[in-house]
C-alpha cells in the first residue's frame, strides 16, 4: 500500500489517510440526502425522478468515481453530484411545462460529459479557463450560491411566491405581472416546516461557528431529531415490512437516456450550461486542493496530476448520468480531508468506500424532512457567496458583468441567463473601454470570449429565452 500510494514520499501514513478520508466523507455526506430531495422536487416526484433511485445513483456515482480518483490519479479529492447544477437540472424540468423530461436531462448531462472529455483530451479546456476573466468566474459561483439559497428558502416556505393580480392568470403559462403586482412574500412563521428550517439553519450555523467537522451533516441529523418531536418524522417506516435495508439496484435508471427527445428548444443552452459551469467549478477546486496538499510544489508534476484528475472528473460527468444523477464534480469539501493530513489517493479511496457503504442507509436518509435539507441549501449558499470578495467592484468593466451574472441567476431562476449576460456585457464594456482610450488599463478580451458572446446572442435571437 505504501508503494502504490507513495505514502512515505508524501509524508503521510495509512492511519492519517483513512482518518482524512472519513473526514471528507463526513463533510460532504449531506449530498446523500440533499441531492435526491432536489432532483425529486423534495420527494414530490414532480421532476419525474424517484427519490430512492436518485439516492442509489448519488451513492454509487460518488463512491465509484472517488475511488477511481484515488486509484488512477493518487489524488486526495472526492467527487459527487454537484450543488447548483442539480438545482438547475430540476428547474429546467419543472419550468418546461412537460417539454423536458428527467430522461432528457440525464441525456443532456451525458452529452456534456462527452464534450468535457473531448475538451480535456484536446486541452481546449485549459484555453477556456484562461479566456474567461477571474471576476466572471467568481461571479458564477456567487450567482449559483444565491440560486441554491433561493431554492432552500422557497421549498421550506420561508419564501413564498404568490401573485395578487388584476388580470386573470392562465393555467400552465408564464404570466407577466405588472410593476405594482407582488411576487415574493415572507412565509408564515407559524408553519411547522418554516420553523424547522429556521432551527436547521441556526443549528448548522452554530456547528460551523464552532468549527465542527461535518457541520452540515450533523446539522441535518439534529434537525431531523427535532423534526421527530415536532411530529414531522415517522420512525415507523424503519420497521415497516415495505422497508428494505439491502439496496434494490433494479430501481436505478441505468442508461435511461432519450436522445430522440432532446432535439427541442433550449437543449443547446442546457448542455452548454452544464459544461460551462462544471468547467470553472472543477478547475478552482482541483488547483486549490492540490496546492493545499502540497502537490503543486513541483509544478510540472502537479500539473500532470491535475490534468489526470480532470480527465477522471470528465468521465464522472457522463458516468453519473449513466446511473441516473446530475453532473458529478469534484467537491470543495475535499479540503477538509486535506486539512486532516490527507495527501494521497488513499484518502479518496476511503471516502469512496464510505459512500458505497451508505447504500445500505437509504431508509434512514429517507426519514430526513425537506426542512432539514432546505436549511442545508441555504447554508451552502452562504459558502458559495464568499467568492464575492474576489470581485473588484471598483472596476465597472468587471463589476457590471459580475453583478448581472450574480443577480440574473436567482431572479430569472436560470443559471444560463446569468452566465450569458455576464459574457456579453464583459465583451462589450471591455471593448468600449479599450477603444475609448480613457481607461487607465487595457482589458484582455480573449478571442474565445468573442466566440462565446456571438453564440449567446445567436441563441437569444434564433432560439429565444426559456420563459
Amino acid at each position: 500500500m505504501d508503494r502504490f500510494f507513495k505514502l512515505k514520499q508524501n509524508g503521510t501514513t495509512v492511519r492519517t489517510e483513512i482518518i482524512a478520508g472519513i473526514t471528507t466523507f463526513m463533510t460532504m455526506a449531506y449530498i446523500l440526502a440533499v441531492n435526491p430531495d432536489v432532483l425529486s422536487a423534495f420527494k414530490s416526484g414532480a421532476t419525474g425522478g424517484d427519490w430512492t433511485s436518485i439516492f442509489l445513483a448519488t451513492a454509487i456515482a460518488a463512491g465509484v468515481m472517488t475511488i477511481a480518483m484515488g486509484l488512477f490519479v493518487n489524488f486526495p479529492v472526492a467527487l459527487a453530484p454537484g450543488m447548483g447544477l442539480n438545482a438547475y437540472f430540476a428547474t429546467i424540468i419543472l419550468t418546461s411545462q412537460g417539454k423536458f423530461t428527467f430522461a432528457m436531462g440525464l441525456t443532456a448531462v451525458f452529452i456534456s460529459g462527452i464534450i468535457f472529455i473531448i475538451l480535456t483530451v484536446t486541452r481546449i479546456r485549459q484555453i477556456l479557463l484562461v479566456a474567461v476573466p477571474d471576476g466572471l468566474k467568481h461571479a458564477i459561483t456567487v450567482g449559483i450560491g444565491l440560486f441554491i439559497a433561493m431554492i432552500g428558502f422557497k421549498n421550506s416556505g420561508i419564501l413564498t411566491v404568490a401573485v395578487e393580480s388584476g388580470n386573470d392568470i392562465k393555467a400552465h403559462q408564464f404570466t407577466d405581472v405588472l410593476s405594482f403586482e407582488t411576487v415574493f412574500h415572507m412565509g408564515s412563521l407559524e408553519d411547522k416546516s418554516v420553523i424547522l428550517t429556521i432551527i436547521g439553519v441556526l443549528l448548522i450555523s452554530i456547528f460551523m461557528v464552532l468549527r465542527v467537522r461535518g457541520a452540515i451533516l450533523f446539522g441535518i441529523l439534529a434537525t431531523t431529531v427535532i423534526g421527530y418531536f415536532m411530529g414531522m418524522v415517522n420512525l415507523g417506516t424503519l420497521t415497516s415490512a415495505d422497508t428494505t435495508w439491502v439496496p434494490d439496484l433494479s430501481k436505478l435508471r441505468f442508461g435511461d437516456f432519450d436522445f430522440a427527445g432532446i432535439m427541442t428548444t433550449g437543449i443547446v443552452s442546457v448542455i452548454a450550461t452544464f459544461t460551462f459551469v462544471e468547467l470553472f467549478d472543477t478547475f478552482g477546486t482541483m488547483v486549490g486542493t492540490a496546492s493545499r496538499a502540497g502537490i503543486m510544489k513541483n509544478k510540472e508534476e502537479g500539473n500532470k496530476r491535475v490534468g489526470k484528475a480532470m480527465f477522471v472528473d470528465a468521465i464522472g460527468v457522463s458516468g453519473g448520468a449513466l446511473v441516473g444523477t446530475s453532473t458529478v464534480t469534484v467537491f470543495v469539501e475535499s479540503a477538509a480531508g486535506v486539512a486532516e493530513g490527507g495527501r494521497t489517493g488513499l484518502t479518496a479511496v476511503t471516502t469512496g468506500v464510505c459512500f458505497l457503504l451508505a447504500l445500505f442507509l437509504a431508509p434512514i436518509a429517507m426519514l430526513i424532512p425537506g426542512s432539514a435539507t432546505a436549511a442545508a441549501l441555504i447554508v451552502v449558499g452562504v459558502l458559495m457567496v464568499q467568492s464575492i470578495r474576489e470581485i473588484d467592484f471598483q472596476d465597472f468593466v468587471i463589476a457590471i458583468p459580475a453583478f448581472l451574472t450574480i443577480v440574473l441567476m436567482p431572479f430569472t431562476y436560470n443559471i444560463a441567463n446569468g452566465i450569458s449576460f455576464g459574457i456579453v456585457t464583459y465583451v462589450v464594456l471591455a471593448a468600449a473601454a479599450n477603444l475609448g482610450g480613457k481607461s487607465e488599463k487595457r482589458y484582455s478580451i480573449h478571442w474565445l470570449m468573442w466566440v462565446l458572446a456571438i453564440l449567446v446572442l445567436a441563441r437569444y435571437i434564433f432560439i429565444g429565452s426559456q420563459g
